[in-house]
């Protein structure tokens, strides 16, 4: 389980540091727009106190200590599944990248309430409304990879 700790420790590290230089070393909380190569990749400052896209976002503190909640179970789960299976290296990988996303956003909940989204990215000719974060990328990751890399071992 060397390698999923590493990779999870990887997306932590990253989106925090991220997260830590766009917010408050650059000043996005303050300036909430940074175009840097539009219209491809833009900061766009979003607090999201829910889910993804904002959903369960109602502000009550015990929603926030929920979510929290839920995102350690569920990377207990996945660690100790994982760790008990038979699983290959890129499965272990994408454990890591999901549980290091799932960490890096708890660390925001803990920390600020909600967490930091400043990803935004568009192409031709439409908008995207929504912001993201490295941690995002790595729980969407680490879940795809767990789908395409784990399962039956032998497949008739």
């Amino acid at each position: 389980m060397r390698l999923a700790s590493t990779v999870a420790l990887g997306v932590i590290v990253i989106d925090q540091a991220s997260k830590f230089l766009v917010v408050h070393v650059m000043g996005l909380d303050q300036r909430l727009a940074i175009d840097v190569l539009p219209p491809l990749l833009n900061f766009r400052m979003a607090w999201n106190e829910g889910v993804n896209f904002g959903l369960f976002a109602n502000g009550a503190d015990f929603t926030r200590w929920f979510l929290i909640a839920v995102a350690v179970a569920i990377s207990a789960w996945v660690w100790i599944w994982v760790r008990k299976g038979k699983t290959s290296a890129m499965a272990k990988v994408s454990a890591g990248l999901l549980i290091g996303g799932a960490l890096g956003n708890v660390i925001d909940r803990v920390l600020y309430g909600a967490v930091a989204d400043f990803l935004n990215m568009s192409c031709c000719g439409m908008r995207n409304p929504f912001s993201f974060n490295v941690a995002d990328v790595g729980v969407f990751l680490g879940a795809l990879g767990l789908v395409l890399f784990t399962g039956r071992q032998n497949t008739p």
